[in-house]
């Protein structure tokens, strides 16, 4: 091998052992999950103290949102008490940076879900907790934006009924891109982790 070869042999080691401890580094490993995902977007709804609100309502600040609806037996319940525990252990280690992260309970039961109804329903979980409702095209509008499907269940014999739904719940940085799933299925914790990863 002439000392050409072996010099650009070498460079090319070089580069390959650089990038091997970047990788090993961790620094990719901070870009965010959702990082490019289409999801969010633009929206019009009902928040639970029957003001119109849009995306550009939340601009500056995290958002987090998700789907359900207030009379879910117990799916909705369990994720939105694990982002009022993590929320709220995460306003106990760094209330300035809390503060910046808004947290939002869109129904895809707007037949049921008057803001009404959704006023009392939130209030059980976070006092900051946003509940939004709209008319059946403004929800299924938001919901194909984030991403959610959803669909209207076989009423019972007594007139009641349930909705099949995603129980993904993203949270989105204040330029209104999506960041990561939060892991509500962990339990409060898990979430209050994911959150001082992510909120600056």
């Amino acid at each position: 091998m002439n000392e050409t070869v072996k010099s650009r042999f070498s460079l090319l080691l070089s580069i390959s052992g650089a990038l091997s401890l970047a990788a090993c580094s961790g620094a990719a490993a901070e870009d965010p999950p959702l990082e490019g995902a289409r999801l969010g977007g633009a929206f019009t709804l009902t928040d639970h103290r029957g003001r119109q609100v849009s995306e550009r309502d939340f601009a500056g600040r995290y958002r987090i949102a998700y789907f359900g609806f207030s009379h879910c037996p117990d799916i909705c319940p369990t994720d939105l008490a694990a982002i009022g525990q993590g929320l709220r252990a995460f306003e106990k280690e760094d209330a300035q940076r809390a503060a910046r992260v808004v947290p939002t309970f869109i129904s895809v039961d707007p037949d049921r879900d008057t803001p009404k109804v959704l006023a009392e329903y939130v209030a059980a979980f976070h006092p900051r907790l946003i509940g939004l409702t709209g008319s059946p095209e403004q929800v299924a509008a938001a919901a194909k934006g984030h991403g959610i499907y959803y669909a209207k269940g076989e009423a019972s014999a007594g007139g009641g009924y349930t909705v099949n739904h995603g129980s993904q719940v993203t949270l989105f940085g204040p330029d209104g891109q999506p960041i990561a799933f939060l892991p509500t299925d962990k339990g409060g914790a898990a979430v209050a982790a994911e959150l001082r990863r992510w909120v600056k």
